[in-house]
C-alpha cells in the first residue's frame, strides 16, 4: 500500500497525493504495480524470457527489464524509432541486459510477432506483455489500487470528490473506474491524456473497462464515469511551459518530482481542469504514477527548468 500525502490547500480545494512513485521497486510507479501481477503469472508458468514494447521514455520497459534481470530472464523490447530518444529511463533499462529492436512504428506489430515466433522456434518460452502493461492484468492492478484508496479514505476520515491521474495506454484509468463502479462510489475520476486524443483515447479506456467488468454491466454507468481529457497534450513526450511550471511548483512546494512526459502533464492538466470548471471546496486526490528518472531529463535539456 502506498501512502496518501496531505498537501493542503490547492486552488481553493484540499489536495492529497497517492505516492505510487514510492512503490519499493525500480523507482515505483503504476508500471511497478502492474508488473507485480504480470510477474506472478510468469513465476507460476513455464516461461524463460519476456517480450514487450515501449518507447525510449517508457517506465514500463524499465520496470519489466529490471524484473527480468533479477530472475535471470532475457528481456526483448521492441521500440518505435519515432520515440527512441535516449532518456534516463532508456539508460537504466540498458543496465539490465535487454535486447532492443528499433523499428518504424508501422512495423511494431509484425516485429513483435516475428520475435515471438523466432523465440518459440528456437525452443524458448516467451511471455508477452503488451506495451504499458495493457490488458486485464493491468486493469486488475488498479482495481486493487482503488480498493487501497477506499480503505485509506476510511483511515483518513476523508472522501475524495475527484481523482486525477495521467492516462496513457489506458488500464490505470480503466482499473480506477472499474474499482469505483464495482463499489458504487460517487466520485469523479479524471484521466488527463499524455498523448492520445479523443475519441480514440477514451475508446481505448472504455474497451478495457468493458473487457474487465461482468457482461451486461450498465453501459450508461461506464460512459458517465469515464472522463478522459485531451486538452493538455501536444503528443507523447512533448510538453510546454505550463508543464514545466507545474513541475517546478510541485518540486518547490511539496518536494515531489514530476516529469514532462507523464505526471507533470497530468498535474498541469488537473490545475487547468479545476480552473476551467470552477471547482472549489472539494477533496482532490492526485495519483502520482511514477516516472522519477524522467524528472532528470527535464533538468538536462539545456537547463530549461532553471530558466522559468
Amino acid at each position: 500500500m502506498t501512502i496518501i500525502q496531505d498537501l493542503g490547500e490547492y486552488r481553493s480545494n484540499h489536495l492529497w497525493m497517492k505516492r505510487e512513485d514510492l512503490l519499493p521497486f525500480s523507482f515505483g510507479g503504476n508500471k511497478a504495480r502492474k508488473a507485480e501481477l504480470f510477474f506472478r503469472k510468469i513465476d507460476e508458468g513455464d516461461y524463460d524470457c519476456v517480450v514487450t514494447y515501449g518507447s525510449g521514455s517508457s517506465n514500463h520497459c524499465r520496470v519489466v527489464a529490471n524484473e527480468c534481470f533479477r530472475r535471470g530472464m532475457k528481456c526483448f523490447i521492441i521500440c518505435p524509432e519515432e520515440a527512441s530518444e535516449t532518456t534516463f529511463n532508456s539508460i537504466i533499462t540498458g543496465l539490465f541486459g535487454v535486447e532492443v529492436t528499433t523499428v518504424p512504428v508501422s512495423d511494431v506489430h509484425d516485429t513483435i510477432e516475428a520475435t515471438l515466433s523466432g523465440l518459440r522456434e528456437a525452443g524458448r518460452k516467451p511471455f508477452f506483455i503488451e506495451g504499458g502493461g495493457h490488458g486485464n492484468t493491468g486493469t486488475e492492478a488498479y482495481i486493487r489500487c482503488y480498493e487501497e484508496i477506499a480503505e485509506q479514505e476510511k483511515q483518513l476520515g476523508v472522501s475524495f470528490d475527484y481523482i486525477f491521474h495521467a492516462s496513457g495506454t489506458g488500464t490505470t484509468q480503466a482499473g480506477l473506474v472499474c474499482g469505483q463502479l464495482l463499489k458504487g462510489d460517487e466520485k469523479t475520476t479524471v484521466g488527463i491524456s499524455i498523448a492520445r486524443k479523443l475519441p480514440r483515447g477514451r475508446d481505448v479506456v472504455i474497451d478495457s473497462i468493458r473487457s474487465y467488468l461482468p457482461e451486461g454491466f450498465p453501459e450508461d454507468e461506464i460512459q458517465r464515469n469515464t472522463v478522459f481529457i485531451d486538452d493538455y497534450t501536444s503528443g507523447y513526450g512533448k510538453s510546454d511551459g505550463r508543464v514545466k511550471e507545474a513541475i517546478l511548483f510541485a518540486l518547490r512546494n511539496y518536494g515531489i518530482p514530476l516529469d514532462e512526459t507523464y505526471t507533470g502533464k497530468a498535474f498541469m492538466g488537473m490545475g487547468e481542469y479545476i480552473k476551467k470548471n470552477g471547482i472549489s471546496g472539494k477533496n482532490i486526490l492526485f495519483l502520482h504514477t511514477g516516472g522519477t528518472p524522467l524528472f532528470f531529463d527535464a533538468l538536462v535539456k539545456g537547463g530549461e527548468l532553471s530558466t522559468l
